[in-house]
């Protein structure tokens, strides 16, 4: 008989307790990437990277014409030039034509790199705030709302996000 009794007393705790955490749990979801859009900081970014990108590519261009011209002026001037100095003169031509074809994947890296150099600080900010106002609400789980199919009820923490932040 105090076998079963304290069996019945141990059932009858955990389910307090079960029922215990089950009341302390918040859930809350909210769009990152909505949060991130919607920052003043993000937009100067987007610009930045947009200027980076258009230097970038002018640079590209330039390098192109150069190698262009000379070419142009290889094929006027070679009959006048000896066969070592035309040697030299190509293998020249076709240096500046590999690291030209180089220059689309050198591109790619500069903008990644850059993009991730402003995005950084921006993102950090955002994920305090989501820290924050989840900390301030008591909210014990925040999922991302872009990658959820099948969740549990919770609530939306983008307008409280966003008022932390001072954003419309």
């Amino acid at each position: 008989m105090k076998k079963v009794l304290s069996i019945l007393m141990v059932a009858v705790g955990l389910v307090m307790v079960s029922s215990t955490v089950k009341a302390q749990t918040k859930i809350g979801y909210i769009s990152f990437n909505e949060v991130v859009a919607a920052m003043p900081d993000a937009k100067k970014a987007d610009s930045a990277l947009v200027q980076f990108r258009d230097a970038l590519i002018q640079s590209a261009q330039e390098k192109e014409n150069a190698l262009n011209e000379g070419i142009q002026k290889f094929n006027a001037d070679s009959a006048k030039m000896t066969t070592a100095v035309k040697e030299v003169k190509r293998k020249e031509l076709q240096q500046k034509l590999t690291e030209l074809q180089g220059e689309e994947q050198r591109i790619q890296q500069e903008l990644q790199k850059k993009q991730e150099e402003l995005s950084e600080p921006i993102q950090k900010k955002a994920m305090e705030a989501v820290q924050a106002v989840a900390k301030e609400s008591g909210y014990t789980h925040v999922f991302p709302k872009e990658y959820l199919i099948v969740s549990p009820p919770g609530d939306d923490l983008l307008p409280l996000v966003k008022k932390k932040l001072g954003l419309k």
